[in-house]
């Protein structure tokens, strides 16, 4: 999973989202480290639409313009479930090696 689909899905958990308010909960969720372009935004709603991740919810005018919100799917859930599990080992396998790791020039060895 991209860390784009990743966070997109992130955002959707607590409620509908139309893709103005998904690039602006992502880039709060992710601290500003992951700034959506609308062009990747609507590739990747695509993409989580057509795997059944993500569906549309609604459309309303505002302003004069159509917005479209998504929602996430039960699917998507368990999807994001097991991808946030799988990140969260590989961290526990990665910290377990830093913290064995020492490096040459430590505890006195030259």
């Amino acid at each position: 999973m991209t860390e784009q689909a990743f966070f997109i899905l992130t955002a959707l958990v607590d409620t509908p989202r139309h893709g103005y308010g998904i690039v602006g909960e992502v880039a709060d969720i992710s601290d500003g480290r992951v700034q959506l372009k609308v062009g990747t935004l609507y590739g990747v709603l695509d993409r989580l639409v057509g795997g059944g991740l993500v569906e549309p919810d609604r459309e309303e005018v505002h302003q004069g313009r159509l917005r479209r919100y998504y929602r996430l799917t039960e699917q998507g859930r368990w999807t994001l479930a097991a991808e946030v599990e799988r990140q969260a080992a590989n961290a526990r396998v990665a910290a377990k090696r830093l913290r064995a790791w020492r490096p040459a020039t430590e505890g006195g060895a030259a």
